[in-house]
């Protein structure tokens, strides 16, 4: 039997209510405000508009801190969005100022790690973007993942390798040197993904206290996970059986990884994409396989027309579907189609988008009206424990990053 005043135990309960309560406003938007800083035990993930490529930005629950390509295309055909919020300055810079600006109020702004799915521009930047100049710290150019590399402190860079189908293109060289330089210079950490594992990318700040959290690397150069322990299989056939015509893609060699916070999952596979049942280049259908149902889930390969197949949804079964879109193409009205049918899965799902251009409103139809958002930075925000998360839309057209829609919470799986 619990012994004590009655008016202080009934004056401590209401008290903390009231915290719990505080708390939660504290740390939820409304339209038209700013959205407040992250708070310890919420995990946010930020999805970053510059209509360039793909940019994520990571604040686990104890702070740690995880950037995921940094995109920065001078493509201009098929037409492209316009740079936003604007021309005045590269992705890059765009991406490390929206980064250094989610972190006010942190003792040490720094990304504790930078992890490239694959070496393509749109996710890590090239040579031909307007503006790209010498650094002034080493003998590289910054653009996309070495621009944020030079204007935010960071401790570690994680990729696919460099031992596996090795790129020609001069901004894959371009980033080698920026990482040997740091490497040499700085003291940071380089490793190769190792798939399979789930302690290459934890919390270095209070892991002990939020063991329900985990990012599993699920795949990297055709290698899959195979679900038990820290095993793993090849899914490509050998190179010698193959002329080089028939090698795999850059895409296909994507980074795939899902993070777990309590009952809450989260997918990202970089551009990963399907192809005919049982052939090997389809390599959605074994990642979706092993990864299995997710609340959320980045549209591989932008959602284009060789992505999204019917079996990766259907293993995957997202709640929340997020595209980050760079072109006309994206989405695919297949890709969309499949994203929203019922029939593949059961149940209600919400579609959004950073960037949906004119050109793929009128490709798509009335079908695009489904998406719940289509232009500005996605930000994911997990409570405490992960049984519950929002979608909160913010302005991509100035730094003031004005919170212009709202949706959730949902509860996670």
């Amino acid at each position: 039997m619990v012994k004590g005043n009655p008016c202080s135990l009934k004056l401590s309960v209401i008290c903390s209510i009231f915290l719990v309560l505080f708390t939660y406003s504290e740390l939820h938007a409304q339209v038209g405000s700013t959205l407040p800083a992250w708070s310890e035990g919420y995990l946010d993930i930020h999805h970053i508009n510059t209509g360039k490529g793909e940019s994520s930005f990571f604040i686990f629950p104890d702070g740690t801190t995880m950037l995921v390509d940094a995109g920065s295309s001078s493509r201009v055909r098929p037409p492209r969005p316009n740079p936003q919020p604007n021309a005045s300055r590269m992705p890059g810079e765009w991406i490390s100022r929206y980064i250094l600006h989610m972190m006010e109020g942190q003792q040490v702004k720094k990304i504790d790690y930078i992890l490239l799915t694959h070496f393509h521009s749109d996710h890590m930047g090239d040579l031909q973007y307007p503006g790209v100049t010498d650094s002034e710290n080493g003998p590289y150019k910054v653009t996309g993942i070495t621009q944020v590399g030079d204007l935010v402190k960071f401790s570690k860079i994680v990729d696919r390798g460099w031992d596996f189908l090795t790129p020609k293109d001069d901004y894959f060289e371009n980033y080698r040197n920026f990482v040997d330089w740091q490497v040499q210079n700085n003291g940071i950490v380089y490793e190769k993904l190792r798939v399979g594992y789930n302690d290459q990318l934890t919390m270095v700040n209070r892991p002990d206290k939020y063991n329900n959290f985990e990012i599993r690397n699920i795949a990297a150069n055709g290698v899959i996970w195979t679900g038990f322990s820290t095993n793993v299989r090849n899914h490509f056939p050998s190179l010698e059986s193959l002329t080089p015509q028939e090698y795999p893609s850059e895409n296909i060699n994507s980074i795939a990884f899902r993070l777990s916070y309590g009952r809450f999952d989260y997918f990202n596979g970089g551009d990963i994409s399907t192809a005919e049942p049982y052939d090997w280049r389809d390599i959605e259908t074994p990642i979706g396989l092993v990864t299995g149902p997710v609340d959320v889930c980045i549209a591989n390969h932008h959602a284009y027309l060789n992505a999204m197949g019917d079996s990766f949804l259907k293993a995957t079964r997202p709640r929340v579907h997020i595209i980050q879109a760079s072109c006309p193409t994206h989405p695919s009205s297949n890709a969309l189609l499949g994203m929203l049918s019922t029939e593949l899965y059961p149940g209600p799902r919400d579609v959004f988008a950073t960037y949906i251009m004119d050109e793929a409103q009128v490709v798509i139809g009335p079908t695009i009206d489904k998406l719940k958002s289509q232009r500005g930075h996605i930000v994911v925000r997990v409570s405490p424990g992960g049984d519950t998360y929002m979608i909160y839309i913010l302005d991509d057209s100035s730094e003031e990053y004005k919170v212009i829609a709202v949706h959730g919470p949902y509860n996670s799986n």
